[in-house]
Formats: C-alpha cells, sequence, structure tokens
C-alpha cells in the first residue's frame, strides 16, 4: 500500500451541503477503490492563482489516504467528470 494525497479545489459559488455532498463523493471514491482515509484536511477559501471558469475564489481539501497503485488511476478517471470540481491532482507521499 502506497500513501497518497488528493488535492480536490471546489467551486465556491454552490452551498455548504453541496460542497460537502462533493467532498463525500470524492472520499466515496476512495474507499471505493480499496484506499483508507487517514486524514481530510479543509483549508477553506482561497484565492486562485489565476481565474478559472471566471472564478477568482476556490475551495480548498485535502484528502491523505492509503491505496494500492492502480487505486489513484480510477479515482482520477471519475473526479475528472465531476461537477464542482475546478481541480484535482492525486500525488503520491515519499516516506522518509
Amino acid at each position: 500500500m502506497n500513501k497518497y494525497e488528493l488535492a480536490v479545489v471546489v467551486s465556491a459559488k454552490i452551498e455548504d451541503e453541496e460542497r460537502a455532498a462533493v467532498i463525500d463523493k470524492c472520499k466515496a471514491l476512495v474507499e471505493r477503490f480499496g484506499g483508507v482515509i487517514t486524514e481530510v484536511d479543509e483549508w477553506g477559501k482561497k484565492r486562485l492563482a489565476y481565474e478559472i471558469q471566471k472564478m477568482k475564489e476556490a475551495f480548498y481539501y485535502f484528502i491523505r489516504f492509503d491505496a494500492e497503485s492502480t487505486a489513484p488511476i480510477e479515482i482520477e478517471s471519475r473526479i475528472r467528470i465531476m461537477d464542482n470540481v475546478v481541480r484535482y491532482l492525486i500525488v503520491r507521499q515519499d516516506e522518509a
């Protein structure tokens, strides 16, 4: 099992309940593909480095999880088509 971190940038134009539902969907995807969530870190609303879809701000979430090496590909392919997810990235964390 490898350690991964999923960064999700969620639209600031949606309500709190919708935003929570998007993050719950992301967590469910991780668990669906055999991942074990170790930590969910909410950074809140931050200013974007550049305008994306006419938005200057968005909500940042970081989900750390343990999973097999095939899981990130499957998770990214599902998150790619989710509404209200502005950007996403899964990176493998090296063990130091």
